[in-house]
């Protein structure tokens, strides 16, 4: 599956329109490494749980958005956004999206 950000991908066109595709998940802060980060936040620098964190919930996120471009038999998705956002306190939602395609290599 070929995945951009782009409206197109070079070396191929795009032949049909699949639809709009998303995945997303909630991940959960862990209250001990809460405590953990609101010490770090003090001193500051990289708060590396909470990056662990979110690049696996990225990861879900794209992984389910692929799955749905596969189950419409889509080869790439063009456009891809992802976004963060509070849920509520100690929780955050990963959502990307974007435009599942079929694509074909351009010959001319």
């Amino acid at each position: 599956m070929i995945i951009v950000t782009t409206e197109s991908i070079p070396g191929r066109r795009i032949r049909e329109v699949k639809g709009w595709v998303k995945g997303s998940t909630v991940q959960a802060k862990h209250i001990g490494k809460d405590i953990l980060a609101g010490l770090k936040n003090l001193v500051g620098g990289e708060i590396s749980d909470y990056t662990e964190l979110l690049t696996e919930a990225r990861r879900v996120a794209i992984q389910r958005m692929t799955q749905e471009a596969e189950e419409l038999g889509a080869d790439a998705i063009v456009a891809v956004r992802l976004q963060t956002s509070a849920v509520m306190d100690g929780a955050s939602e990963i959502i990307v999206y974007g435009t599942a395609v079929v694509t074909e290599p351009v010959t001319d």
